[in-house]
């Protein structure tokens, strides 16, 4: 199978992956549970993941790394954390349902859409400049649309956070692993992604970064471990966002493939993936019966209208050939509306660092 799909899920793992969560199954338990070799092992491993994720995501503090089971998970923390009815929030139009049903979710809060053209950052960031005032509560904003693969400039965003003192919370779903990510440059409130995609960890694994003085809200109370004999939960990090037994074998998996990317290295990986979909959506332009929608200078995930059959029966049609790609909405509704195809939805193409241009080259010749 050519699977083109990793903007749902990276299906090749680096195979330390699955031999990093298979060792946790056999030699750990739950950290802070107990002194025993697997209990510390479990520890262990956790503040090695707290640690190098640290590191490579620029935040000050490994406990305010938080083990989270996805995206969506971190971004409901990080929303529900700041935002609250009555309030106003800005975010952009090309928004994942991870932020934007949290926020309907809130109830009663004033949503101002930056409904700036695709591919456009200098129009995106002026609608920024121009909607972000003092009634704002938070600015949320996606830094790479997980449907078009259009990276926001997301350091002249948080610019002008930064200057009028509005907290800003960033959805890294699609860039973690591919495009820089720093909460300390930033000087984000929030940044949330997920494991599964370009860290190439498992399902239910996600991380939460948390910036410096932030006191997030806990969405679930129980053990921790810690303070056993009050009834509130903890004031501290990481443990007041992580109630229960934490998920130690994806932990481990999790860790393995940040490993992985940070070996490779983030202009390798970003190169790799770009120059596979610069050939697909060059393939494409060529063929014509097309609407391509790629991003300038090459980004690991592009989208395409055919003009002769609706998405869905293309991507059926590649799946009966072994190719692997998804069609629709792609949770992004207000993504598609911004773009002008929400009537139609698009072909999703999405590559990983184990994508090939000879897939390209393979997929473009059953089209």
């Amino acid at each position: 199978m050519i699977y083109f799909d990793s903007a749902a899920t990276t299906l090749q793992k680096p195979a330390a992956v699955p031999a990093a969560v298979a060792r946790a199954v056999a030699s750990m338990t739950t950290p802070g549970r107990g002194d025993h070799p697997a209990a510390r092992a479990a520890a262990e491993l956790m503040l090695s993941l707290r640690t190098e994720a640290a590191e490579f995501f620029g935040v000050p503090e490994p406990d305010s790394v938080i083990l989270t089971a996805n995206a969506t998970h971190g971004l409901n923390i990080a929303i529900k954390s700041l935002v609250r009815p009555g309030d106003t929030v800005v975010i952009s139009g090309y928004e994942h349902n991870a932020v934007t049903r949290p926020i309907h979710a809130v109830g009663d809060v004033q949503v101002r859409v930056v409904n700036a053209r695709l591919f456009d950052p200098a129009q995106m960031a002026e609608g920024f400049e121009k909607a972000v005032d003092e009634k704002v509560r938070a600015v949320v904003c996606t830094h790479v649309s997980n449907v078009f693969g259009y990276a926001l400039p997301m350091d002249a965003v948080a610019a002008v956070c930064r200057r009028r003192g509005v907290p800003l919370i960033v959805d890294a779903s699609q860039s973690a692993g591919i495009l820089p990510v720093d909460l300390g440059r930033w000087g984000a409130a929030y940044i949330a992604m997920p494991g599964h995609k370009g860290l190439y960890g498992p399902q239910g694994t996600g991380l939460l970064l948390c910036g410096p003085g932030q006191r997030p809200k806990a969405l679930l109370e129980g053990g921790t471990g810690s303070l056993s004999r009050q009834q509130d939960m903890p004031d501290f990090l990481p443990d007041r966002l992580e109630a229960g037994t934490q998920n130690v074998h994806g932990a481990a998996g999790l860790l393995a493939g940040l490993r992985f990317v940070r070996s490779l290295g983030l202009e390798r990986i970003a190169a790799q993936e770009a120059a596979v979909m610069g050939r697909l959506a060059e393939g494409l332009e060529r063929k014509g019966g097309y609407q391509v929608f790629a991003a300038p200078g090459g980004s690991p995930v592009l989208s395409a209208v055919p003009r002769d059959t609706p998405p869905e029966a293309l991507a059926d049609r590649l799946a009966e050939r072994g190719v692997a790609v998804r069609a629709g909405l792609h949770c992004a509704p207000l993504a598609h509306l911004t773009a002008g195809t929400s009537e139609t939805g698009t072909v999703r193409f999405s590559a990983s660092a184990f994508n090939t241009v000879e897939e390209a080259e393979e997929v473009l010749g059953l089209l």
